[in-house]
């Protein structure tokens, strides 16, 4: 069990008081104020999750919908007994918190993102129906709307007309002479609910009517005319009327909450749980905090830690002062660590950020500190730090902490982490260095986890040579004489009492004598450590640099290997480029050819296959260029290597066919695609790939077709863009072949195919007319086209 000293002397409260400054209602700042540690590792990573998914929604831009509310668990209390009612600005509090209900639901509503949270809020309703009569029925202040019934709208009407005819009457009897002789003024007002004009006090007998009030001074009297008063009770009818009908609407809404209480207080709870949730979340985004582990193993493993209100601190202080990052590890091997260095070199501060993120890890939050970092899930933090001293109690310093770490021993064990400040001092350094490593030793054997912090050598030489334990300490720069701050593990650190008071001033004389008084031994021992301290640094600082140059030179070989496959692709992508716009105005000058083809069928066939076998003859040319700059295209057969029979690749189709026949005259292969033959050019030809033009499976069987003659071809299974790029070279073969008319098998599918194509020969100059195939032909599945 975790004290509430603990908690204090670890400053937890102050860091809890930082977080509730994120709060949106006092009811989320008194359950700030509530976190303890858990003792649960479940409960733990669940609080853990649940921030992280807060933290991930705000990240993409849509953090969780919060405004400012009020506590409405007093109100539903209120509202237990049948029959009690709200008033109108209690029932206006409970707008907002149904609000941020509301907008949380629709928020959270369809993400599969976040299931911790869908967990959390799967309950989390709104209450729409609530929330939207209030709305409807009380102001932000408190007020009744007109819009609360129809009723209270026509009543509210007829008031104000009433209330208008009763000022008009007032104006008029104001305006008669034998009244305005005795006003005292000319304003209107009202006393106890009824409507009155000033008269002098001697003149009111003269003014018919009712006295309501006097001023002060006892010379105005509020006279209420006569004429006036039968409006004036009617008036009071439709506010008695008005005033019915609104306790009849709060009783309605009262009775509704009523009837939804339990449920709402349920919401209610879950929305400030959710709030504390999104306050912890917000706290740790300011410092970027990560989500700890939590292990099992009795381990603690801290990198790149900082105190987290130290953290704070420094950034509103000016000059940007950055915290030292503290990287440490304990348990296993080692249960036990001492540090020690100099005075405000930063080892009370270390051990007091290794409480204080282990009670921030064990209440579910983020830590600032590496994701890497765990804790271990302990029941008792037990530490003695500060000056105890109570003159109350006739304790010294002394005294105060044996007693401090008499209680500790009692009740260290392996579920604890121990943590002394100074151990050892107050007394004898000799008497008190004894103690202190009888001290280490025992809770050495209760394997409770345990940091302290001495400045005598004694117990650094002890813990150099007992297993289990080991030196720490704070690092100095001897030039300066200034503490750096950071941690180093496995080595005993020095006080520099002596450097540091030649430092502030203190007589060289006096420096001198202490050095005499302090013993060869003693300052042999501290330059030792010093010495080694440089050398250490020094190494560490060579290793540094070679590592480095090692970066470096690894850094430049990989930028010049880029540099050089840059090179080599641009090269080659210039130059394929290049022939490839080539390639691209030569298509598009056949293209044109092909459109203008019904003029130039007039003046003869034969310039048209001339001007063809032309325009193909150029573009074979350009593609044997691409192929040179295309390394896969490397592996062409050549014309002696292919047989009948032999399965090739076709570049242009881009799958593999089955050789028909050659024709080495011309230098071109006729092939068989489905179940149509065409001739492709030898440099259109590569070595088989495995990509065949569509599996059995993707085709559609049509009734009524046999074995398609070359007359036709056959698009099934085919996308639209693989289809037009095989039906444009088929339509020019066959107007080549003086063929009249050609089928094209598209097949049924859903249809999209076949509108593809019949767009294509929409205009086309090749294709006269077109048709759908008949049932024999093949129906809906097939196109007739009719060419030029």
């Amino acid at each position: 069990m975790i004290t509430r000293s603990t908690l204090t002397l670890l400053e937890f409260p102050k860091l809890l008081e930082t977080i509730s400054s994120f709060a949106h209602s006092d009811a989320t700042r008194h359950a700030v104020f509530d976190i303890i540690p858990l003792c649960n590792r479940e409960e733990i990573e669940k609080r853990l999750s649940l921030i992280r998914e807060i933290r991930r929604l705000s990240d993409q831009g849509t953090p969780l919908s919060f405004s400012q509310f009020v506590d409405i668990s007093t109100f539903l209390l209120k509202l237990r007994p049948q029959g009690s009612v709200l008033e109108p600005n209690e029932l206006s509090v409970f707008v907002p918190i149904l609000t941020v209900l509301s907008d949380i639901c629709a928020h959270l509503a369809g993400r599969k993102d976040i299931p911790s949270l869908k967990e959390l809020t799967v309950t989390l309703t709104g209450f729409p129906d609530v929330l939207t009569i209030l709305e409807r029925s009380i102001d932000s202040a408190g007020n009744i709307l007109d819009d609360a019934s129809p009723e209270l709208a026509e009543i509210r009407e007829q008031v104000r007309r009433m209330e208008g005819k009763i000022v008009n009457k007032l104006e008029e009897i104001m305006r008669d002479k034998g009244v305005s002789l005795f006003l005292q003024d000319t304003f209107i007002t009202q006393r106890s609910g009824r409507w009155v004009i000033p008269v002098r006090m001697d003149s009111k007998g003269q003014v018919p009517g009712v006295v309501h009030d006097v001023s002060r001074s006892g010379e105005t009297a509020f006279i209420e005319p006569l004429p006036l008063i039968s409006l004036s009770n009617e008036l009071e009818n439709l506010i008695a009327e008005q005033k019915a009908e609104e306790i009849r609407i709060l009783r309605d809404i009262s009775a509704m909450i009523r009837a939804v209480a339990d449920e709402m207080s349920l919401q209610y709870r879950t929305i400030v749980y959710l709030d504390l949730l999104n306050c912890i979340a917000l706290f740790a985004d300011t410092l970027m905090m990560q989500n700890p582990q939590i292990n099992d193993s009795g381990l603690i493993l801290l990198e790149n830690a900082t105190h987290p209100l130290l953290s704070l601190t420094f950034q509103r202080t000016e000059g940007q002062r950055e915290v030292v990052p503290l990287d440490v590890r304990l348990g296993g091997e080692y249960t036990v660590m001492v540090i020690t260095g100099s005075n405000a070199g930063g080892k009370t501060v270390a051990i007091k950020t290794i409480g204080l993120l282990q009670l921030m890890a064990m209440s579910g939050m983020p830590v600032p500190a590496d994701s890497s970092s765990s804790f271990p899930l302990m029941q008792d933090l037990l530490i003695d730090i500060g000056d105890e001293q109570s003159i109350e109690n006739s304790l010294s310093t002394f005294s105060a902490h044996v007693a401090n770490i008499s209680g500790i021993l009692r009740m260290a064990d392996r579920e604890s982490l121990v943590l002394i400040d100074e151990l050892g001092t107050g007394t004898d350094p000799d008497e008190g260095a004894a103690l202190a490593c009888a001290v280490l030793k025992e809770i050495r054997s209760k394997e409770a986890l345990l940091f302290a912090t001495t400045h005598l050598t004694d117990i650094k030489s002890f813990v150099h040579r007992t297993e289990g334990m080991i030196n720490a300490s704070m690092e100095f720069d001897r030039e300066t004489l200034t503490p750096l701050y950071k941690l180093r593990l496995g080595e005993p650190g020095q006080s520099h009492a002596i450097e540091i008071a030649r430092r502030y001033g203190l007589p060289e004389s006096v420096i001198e004598s202490a050095k005499g008084l302090l013993g060869g031994i003693k300052v042999e021992f501290d330059n030792l450590i010093a010495d080694l301290n440089a050398k250490r640094a020094s190494y560490e600082a060579a290793l540094g640099e070679i590592k480095l140059k090692q970066t470096e030179m690894e850094e430049k070989e990989r930028i010049l290997e880029e540099k050089r496959s840059e090179d080599e692709y641009s090269r080659k992508k210039i130059l394929a480029n290049a022939y490839k716009e080539a390639s691209e105005i030569i298509i598009s000058v056949k293209k044109e050819m092909h459109m203008l083809l019904e003029d130039i069928r007039k003046k003869g066939k034969e310039k048209v296959r001339e001007a063809t076998k032309k325009a193909d003859s150029v573009r074979e040319v350009v593609a044997s260029k691409l192929r040179e700059l295309d390394e896969s295209d490397q592996d062409a057969p050549v014309s002696s290597e292919i047989k009948k029979g032999d399965i090739v690749f076709v570049r242009s189709l881009g799958y593999d066919v089955s050789v028909v026949g050659m024709d080495e005259k011309r230098s071109r292969l006729r092939v068989r695609s489905g179940g149509m033959e065409i001739d492709v050019p030898l440099s259109d030809i590569a070595r088989k790939r495995g990509k065949s033009a569509g599996s059995e499976s993707d085709k559609v069987n049509i009734e009524g077709i046999d074995e398609p003659s070359p007359s036709s071809i056959t698009l099934v299974g085919l996308r639209a863009d693989e289809a037009l790029s095989r039906l444009e070279p088929f339509l020019n073969h066959a107007s080549l072949g003086e063929l009249q008319e050609v089928l094209i098998i598209h097949g049924f599918g859903t249809g999209i195919l076949a509108r593809t194509v019949r767009g294509h020969l929409q205009g086309h100059p090749l294709v006269k007319s077109f048709r759908g195939g008949t049932k024999e032909e093949g129906g809906a599945g097939v196109t007739i086209a009719t060419l030029m």
